[in-house]
Parts: structure tokens; C-alpha cells; sequence
């Protein structure tokens, strides 16, 4: 799977929970198919079936990135010292 760019995916988890929110508070059809829409495209984007294993595949995502930052960041401090 090709790994998707973190900003990407922060921005597209945040498609998400604005049309969750917004078709929670007042369903209609404009909100339905932004929700689906969002879904849909998180689903691609993480390679899942469902949208609670794109959920989970997009933290664990995020939580890669982290780390890899941060190991990043230690490697800089050590040549730097």
C-alpha cells in the first residue's frame, strides 16, 4: 500500500468529523453525501473495508509519522553534538 502523506490524511480526517458532526446535528441529503463521501475517500485512502478500520488504520498512521519524527529528531540532536 502506498503510504499517504500525513497532511493529506489530517486533512481528510477532518473532512470526516465536520460532515459526522454536521449530519449528527441536522441530517439531510447535502450532509448525508458529504459524510459518505468522507468516508468513502478515508476508506481508500487507509485501504479499508470499513470505516472503523480506517479509523483505526489512519491513528496508527498518524502515530507512524510521530515516531518517525521523532527518531528524526533525535538522529539530528546526536550529529549536532
Amino acid at each position: 500500500m502506498i503510504l499517504p502523506a500525513e497532511k493529506e490524511l489530517r486533512t481528510l480526517l477532518a473532512q470526516f468529523a465536520q460532515a459526522r458532526i454536521e449530519h449528527d446535528v441536522c441530517p439531510t441529503g447535502r450532509t448525508s453525501r458529504a459524510l459518505e463521501d468522507a468516508t468513502y475517500a478515508l476508506r481508500v485512502m487507509t485501504g479499508a473495508r470499513t470505516t472503523e478500520q480506517a479509523l483505526l488504520a489512519a491513528d496508527t498512521l498518524l502515530q507512524r509519522y510521530c515516531a518517525d519524527r521523532d527518531t528524526t529528531r533525535q538522529k539530528n540532536a546526536t550529529l549536532a553534538a
